[in-house]
């Protein structure tokens, strides 16, 4: 796995900065666009600028980039951050949808997307706080 590879920068192999802003783009468009999203969608404000640049800042670090979003807004406390929302078995699902599609048409084939997939589906299912 390419996890395994020494000095392996996940930020870096799936394409540094643009690569991580198209995917995160692309994520919220789809969260706009599937009918399955719309639990997670409603979730969020009308405007998704703010959450779209907080992910964009968040997933730059936590790949092994630049720490965008702790320099701006402190440690990230995600789950933390996240408690006010109900977020169970079907929410999780539904922002792996989203993210999963997001990948899959923006990130390159390959080690580096699979060792992204696994740590994002890792998160995904740490972030439930409800039952169901």
């Amino acid at each position: 796995m390419a996890a395994d590879i020494p000095d392996f920068n996940p930020y870096e192999a799936l394409g540094g900065e643009a690569a991580i802003r198209a995917l995160v783009d692309r994520f919220y468009d789809l969260m706009d666009e599937l009918p399955e999203a719309y639990m997670i969608r409603k979730l969020h404000q009308d405007d998704l600028a703010s959450a779209r640049q907080k992910l964009f800042e968040y997933l730059s670090g936590w790949l092994g980039g630049p720490n965008l979003y702790e320099s701006k807004h402190g440690h990230p406390r995600m789950r933390g951050r996240h408690m006010p929302f109900a977020i169970g078995e079907a929410e999780r699902d539904a922002w792996l949808l989203c993210m999963a599609q997001a990948a899959k048409e923006t990130l390159p084939e390959g080690a580096a997307r699979d060792h992204f997939w696994e740590k994002v589906a890792g998160l995904a299912d740490f972030m439930r706080n409800r039952e169901g």
